[in-house]
């Protein structure tokens, strides 16, 4: 897929941004707070059936009777999306068009989405270090000052390192945020620093696999080259075993990626490059804001 096709997609998205923007923040947004907002609003007398765990020790003591914190909800919400454009997303498969071509068309549907509700937007370029960031802002033009950039990035160096990426997003996101996090996830050491970014967000993990990873086809030797290393083998592609192998392979990252999702209690889902980016994503956020 060349650019002019990725742009004449992109300029349907603020069409159907629209649904997709009340699945995402009707209900998809889980408040990590757990339904209390971030700011004090008063205190007031503790009633049977009141959280202990909001009991103020220092009124309750001054005045001789628990009294509870209460909160006020903050509604404002800031959607950052973090893309991955290290040389992996790049690599021809088997698909028309590559992994990044696909994230970005994942990034701007909820970009769009997150412009339509009026949230501020921010976004975070990365390979093996953060290279572009956007801070949280609204309007139609930063949401394509950002999508333009993402049509423009390209890997700077070798190697993905989603742990930088992740902190560079900790160090921006001061208050409550819906991250969505497009990769294919292929790095390694990352999982600590996603903890602590799930520990004050809302996360989303967005897988972005191909085909080939399930289906390899069986074509004689052909050459593979590592986009990240250069690194180049010839691989047996009639041997049936070799094949069972590279299924297996993939499988087992598949599934560690989905684990430490889950462990960190983040959301997890996987876009093929062969799937239509907005029906995937509806159907996510819909299940999610259902559930």
């Amino acid at each position: 897929m060349n650019r002019a096709d990725i742009i004449r997609k992109i300029a349907t998205f603020p069409l159907k941004s629209a649904a997709l923007a009340e699945d995402i923040l009707s209900g998809g947004f889980r408040s990590v707070f757990k339904g209390n907002g971030i700011e004090f609003d008063e205190v007031r007398r503790y009633e049977p059936g009141d959280d202990v765990r909001s009991i103020d020790r220092n009124v309750s003591a001054r005045f001789g009777t628990p009294y509870i914190k209460l909160y006020r909800e903050d509604h404002e919400l800031c959607v950052c999306i973090i893309i991955d454009c290290s040389a992996s997303m790049f690599a021809g498969g088997s698909a028309r068009q590559s992994r990044y071509e696909q994230a970005v068309l994942a990034a701007a549907l909820i970009a769009f989405s997150a412009e339509r509700s009026g949230q501020r937007l921010c976004g975070l370029f990365f390979d093996n270090e953060p290279r572009v960031v956007f801070k949280p802002q609204r309007g139609r033009a930063h949401t394509m000052a950002m999508l333009s950039a993402a049509l423009a990035a390209r890997p700077a160096d070798s190697g993905t390192s989603l742990a930088a990426a992740i902190k560079c997003a900790n160090n921006i996101l001061k208050r409550r945020s819906l991250v969505v996090l497009i990769s294919d996830f292929l790095s390694v050491e990352w999982e600590r620093d996603f903890g602590a970014l799930c520990s004050k967000h809302d996360c989303i993990a967005i897988r972005i696999k191909d085909p080939i990873e399930e289906n390899f086809p069986s074509a004689g030797l052909i050459p593979i080259m590592d986009a990240e290393t250069s690194a180049s083998v010839l691989a047996a592609s009639n041997s049936l075993s070799w094949r069972l192998s590279w299924q297996d392979w993939h499988k087992e990252r598949r599934q560690l990626w989905a684990a430490i999702c889950k462990a960190q209690g983040a959301a997890e889902v996987e876009i093929s490059t062969d799937e239509d980016t907005a029906l995937s994503l509806q159907r996510f956020f819909r299940s999610r804001r259902f559930r």
